[in-house]
């Protein structure tokens, strides 16, 4: 009878401090909703690197999920186990467009929002043979004919930007959806596209070599790394539009958990050897804190709504 209350109280004792192990004590998954080598990759690993340093011991893997414009990642991101083992990278307006377009199965409210890492500025790039080298070039182009420009699939911020640009000009596109940057890239290069709508990083060495040129990035002020390339509004056309980066994990994961995550969060985005490695990797550092991305991204649901309700995609 002693050996079986020993028994009994030792399986108990090993039940009970398996549940309150100390966290983490497990590997940590990093969910990334696109393939590996892009940005959005670069930032989850660039954080991994950073992250061990303040998590002594702790284990990450970072999984790449990519398809239907990040929807797939984000998905699983949604139904990952709340506990605090699962944390997903997403990017906008991506992860707004797909819950106006009624193909998401999450809201906003499946998330606690961690915060935002980084920001993408919106670029208009041309062929540097093109004899468009402005705004108003464009819209004067676009009068005459019906331009062809690449976007990065229907509902990205590319897709966003050059429609927001149709409404507030009144021109039409014929729109290109393209599988990525990289078809995006070629037909630029190539001469194949009037014009494309895509992210700094993605065209900002090109242009620099004059193998391509930004007659406009569509951010508030100009950018640091190309002091040369005129916003929108400096030439008379009020539009903005930028891809963010930020973190993301289940709602339903307890606070005492979910203040850990932010706090390694908000350390790894201070750390001067992580924004060293963001700025050798064109990764545009913007942290916003949970409450301020929170509504950044309602904004943007709002706005993306307006777009997808006058020409639904």
């Amino acid at each position: 009878m002693r050996k079986l209350i020993s028994l009994v109280l030792f399986f108990a004792t090993v039940v009970v401090s398996g549940s309150f192990a100390a966290y983490p004590s497990k590997t940590i998954k990093l969910i990334v909703p696109s393939k590996a080598g892009g940005s959005t990759d670069t930032t989850a690993r660039l954080f991994v690197v950073t992250a061990k340093k303040y998590w002594k011991g702790a284990d990450f893997i970072v999984i790449d999920k990519s398809g239907s414009g990040g929807l797939m990642g984000f998905e699983a991101e949604a139904r990952s186990r709340p506990d605090g083992y699962t944390i997903g990278l997403m990017f906008t307006p991506q992860l707004v467009a797909h819950i106006v377009s009624k193909r998401a199965t999450y809201t906003l409210n499946s998330f606690k929002i961690i915060g935002n890492i980084a920001e993408d500025p919106e670029i208009v790039v041309v062929n540097p043979a093109s004899s468009i080298k402005s705004l108003d070039d464009l819209v004067k182009a676009a009068k005459a004919k019906r331009l062809t420009v690449a976007v990065n699939g229907i509902g990205s911020d590319d897709f966003l930007a050059a429609k927001n640009f149709e409404s507030l000009t009144g021109v039409k596109f014929n729109l290109m959806p393209t599988k990525g940057s990289t078809e995006q890239k070629s037909a630029i290069l190539g001469n194949h596209v009037d014009v494309a709508f895509m992210n700094l990083s993605q065209m900002l060495s090109q242009h620099k070599a004059g193998q391509a040129r930004i007659i406009a990035i569509l951010s508030k002020k100009r950018a640091s790394v190309a002091p040369d390339i005129k916003t929108g509004v400096e030439q008379g056309y009020n539009t903005f539009m930028t891809a963010t980066r930020g973190m993301i994990i289940n709602a339903k994961v307890k606070k005492a958990i979910a203040d850990k995550i932010v706090d390694l969060y908000t350390k790894v985005v201070n750390d001067e050897g992580f924004k060293e490695k963001c700025a050798k990797s064109f990764i545009f550092l913007n942290p916003m804190n949970g409450a301020e991305y929170r509504t950044y991204l309602e904004n943007l649901q709002k706005s993306t709504q307006k777009v997808f309700d006058a020409s639904p995609w």
